[in-house]
């Protein structure tokens, strides 16, 4: 990726850390921690902006940061004012890395924006707008990170010039990572003491990436009357083996505090070092201790750097990792190929190497997916945001929660999982919890609470969009389902087929069309959306009390585990993760059902179809036929089929557009002797099934 893309990507990886953080200083606006954080992304965008060419957002983001210090530092408060200009803000730097777009594009709230946080800065002292500008402690992870041996020797008279040495070392320390030793070695005996010269020197060792220049810029009034000395000791390692940093004696060389000559002579005995050399007169102790402050300086450094890049990582384009998913795929196909002609082989050298290919394939396979799968609290961050503009415009006091925010799921099922979450989360707003007034008339607080979590279950993830607000109520669905005549009035309907009427194209109990919904178009979007994705949906609610909508999805779209079954000469598919069991379908219990698709499992009615009925396939049925139970969206289905070959690792392959209309049937894969088996589409076939069996009753 060029440099310009990388910038992009980290800045709207700041910008979403950015919103929640402001979003939580509205709730704790005294935190300063989220300060901190709020100081840092800003300041990380507006030097990274202004380094790649990015200036409109370097200096729309200083003026962001001059006020966020002003709050660091205590000289203004958190309000409602400055979050909601800081969110507006946030949008603003959006459209501004769209690039040349932005400018075309560039929206009147820029300006205003800019000019209100102007207003808030103003009669900030210009030495405070100047500290802003330099971090106080630089992460030694940074890039560029050098370590400079500095030795700041000033003028006797320096007190006399209105100079303070003091502020000068707290200067550097705010460069970076500092070490400084007080030399007292030329301070005389108290008579021959003068009050108001200086007999001190300085000795410091700084890590930073500010540059010689900043390091020089800090001594500007005083390195004429000073003797100044700054010398690079290590850049990110460069200058140190993998023995370690010099040892003493080297760095007392290379400081000029001795000979080679005198440390020779001294090595012959065999107390430490620096204790031979001061017994010898050659060194003061002060030159040791600053000698070794420097040695133990470079060892926490060298300590830091190593522990950062034991968790390093690095940024790689999507595109890069689709294609290594999708020859991951080609290989399990590959892999299942020379494991079924090894065996058809019985040839046992190749029967070995085949066991071998697969380990690594699985292998190969469970790192390649786990590189697609990223933590489900990056969108679920997002909403935030949403929740609280849209509660403002419909005057309702409405909070968030999260839970499970660390659960992983397939990138790709996340981006498209994004659309469906703001579909039901605006319903919930609008349609699910009440005004304040009406809440507090039933008793409840008159604050609403929109709940959002996530947690694995087997090979997927379940994710809960539960709200506290009035709830559906089944009459009025059903009569709005007759009155659009989506069910007939003598229609027989659980409370959970009810619940499901609202995922109907146009399907709507709004009263009146509101900017959010009343139209019927968005949760049949979610069910068409979730359905793409493999998954299931299930409503449950409770009059008064509120609604949860739960989202049941694949861990990954790319390669699934399934059960393989097969037809005459046909072989099918079915996701194993909806799979629970599989019984036998004698004639006989075809006989004792009387005409009708049911069989009886251990005391329970469950409805099946024949998936030779479906495929129009015309052979004869074995005399012993397979019922595979499956268990989608809470309702239980059989898929009757000739024979249950076992567990296959399913490579997905999409059927290509002149089949997009086709139903029953969610792609294809191809199996190791080279056959084509197609991956059913389950969600599809229990509808079917309950829609025939209601149908027969």
């Amino acid at each position: 990726m060029e440099p310009e893309e990388i910038y992009v990507e980290e800045a709207r990886e700041l910008l979403a850390e950015l919103e929640t953080v402001f979003l939580e200083l509205e709730k704790n606006p005294n935190d300063r921690e989220l300060i901190a954080r709020a100081f840092r992304a800003l300041h990380t965008i507006k030097g990274s902006g202004a380094m790649f060419g990015f200036d409109d957002i370097a200096a729309f983001t200083h003026e962001m940061e001059t006020v966020y210090d002003l709050v660091r530092n205590k000289k203004i408060t958190i309000t409602d004012k400055l979050i909601s200009l800081s969110l507006m803000s946030l949008d603003i730097i959006r459209q501004l890395l769209e690039g040349e777009k932005a400018k075309e594009n560039k929206t009147a709230d820029h300006d205003t924006v800019l000019s209100e946080f102007r207003n808030i800065a103003a009669g900030k002292p210009m030495e405070q707008r100047k500290s802003t500008e330099k971090e106080s402690a630089l992460d030694p992870s940074s890039e560029h990170m050098v370590t400079y041996r500095i030795h700041f020797r000033p003028n006797r008279k320096l007190f006399t010039t209105g100079a303070n040495p003091v502020l000068l070392l707290n200067e550097l320390r705010s460069l970076g990572i500092c070490t400084i030793v007080a030399n007292t070695r030329l301070i005389p005996m108290l008579n021959d003491l003068g009050p108001e010269l200086c007999y001190i020197y300085w000795d410091i060792i700084l890590t930073t990436k500010a540059g010689y220049n900043a390091i020089r810029d800090v001594f500007i009034f005083v390195e004429d009357s000073s003797e100044i000395n700054i010398e690079v000791i290590d850049e990110e390692g460069r200058f140190i083996d993998e023995t370690g940093y010099k040892k003493i004696g080297e760095i007392l060389i290379a400081r000029g505090d001795i000979s080679r000559e005198a440390l020779e002579k001294v090595l012959s005995s065999q107390k430490r070092i620096g204790e031979m050399l001061i017994d010898a007169g050659m060194l003061q102790p002060e030159s040791l201790q600053s000698a070794l402050l420097e040695q133990e300086h470079i060892r926490q450094v060298m300590e830091k750097r190593q522990k950062t890049e034991t968790v390093s990582s690095i940024r790689v384009a999507s595109g890069k990792l689709d294609l290594l998913v999708n020859l991951v795929g080609e290989l399990v196909t590959v892999q299942a190929r020379l494991s079924q002609t090894a065996s058809s082989l019985n040839h046992s050298g190749l029967i070995l190497i085949s066991e071998e290919v697969e380990r690594l394939t699985n292998e190969l396979r469970d790192n390649a997916m786990g590189i697609r799968m990223i933590p489900i609290g990056s969108s679920f961050s997002q909403f935030q945001r949403l929740v609280r503009d849209l509660a403002r415009d419909q005057k309702k006091e409405i909070i968030m929660t999260t839970e499970g925010e660390e659960t992983e799921l397939d990138k790709t099922v996340i981006e498209r999982l994004h659309d469906p979450l703001v579909h039901i989360i605006r319903n919930s707003i609008d349609h699910g919890i009440e005004p304040p007034e009406i809440r507090k008339a039933a008793g409840k607080p008159v604050q609403g609470k929109i709940h959002l979590s996530a947690l694995h279950s087997g090979a997927s993830v379940l994710i809960s969009i539960k709200d506290d607000g009035k709830g559906l109520d089944p009459e009025v669905i059903r009569a709005k389902a007759v009155e659009k005549e989506i069910i007939q009035p003598d229609a027989k309907l659980s409370e959970k087929d009810i619940y499901s009427l609202i995922f109907t194209p146009g399907f709507s109990t709004a009263e009146t069309v509101t900017s959010i919904s009343g139209r019927g178009v968005g949760m049949d979007v979610v069910k068409r959306t979730i359905d793409s994705l493999r998954g299931s949906i299930e409503t449950e609610s409770q009059k008064g009390m509120g609604t949860t909508v739960t989202l049941k999805l694949p861990l990954t779209l790319a390669i699934i585990d399934g059960l393989l079954v097969k037809m005459a000469g046909d072989f099918f598919v079915m996701p194993l993760s909806a799979v629970e069991e599989c019984v036998e379908l004698t004639k006989e219990d075809t006989a004792k059902a009387h005409g009708r698709h049911i069989a009886n499992v251990r005391g329970e009615i469950i409805p099946y179809l024949r998936l030779r009925e479906q495929f129009l396939i015309q052979s004869d049925r074995p005399e012993i036929e397979q019922i595979v139970i499956t268990g989608v969206n809470g309702h239980r289905v059989g898929i009757v089929v000739d024979q249950v070959v076992g567990e296959h690792q399913t490579v997905i392959k999409s059927l290509g557009r002149y089949y997009k209309d086709v139903e029953l049937v969610s792609g294809a894969t191809i199996l190791g002797d080279g056959t084509l088996a197609l991956i059913l589409d389950l969600a599809k076939l229990t509808e079917k099934v309950e829609r025939e069996e209601q149908e027969a009753a």
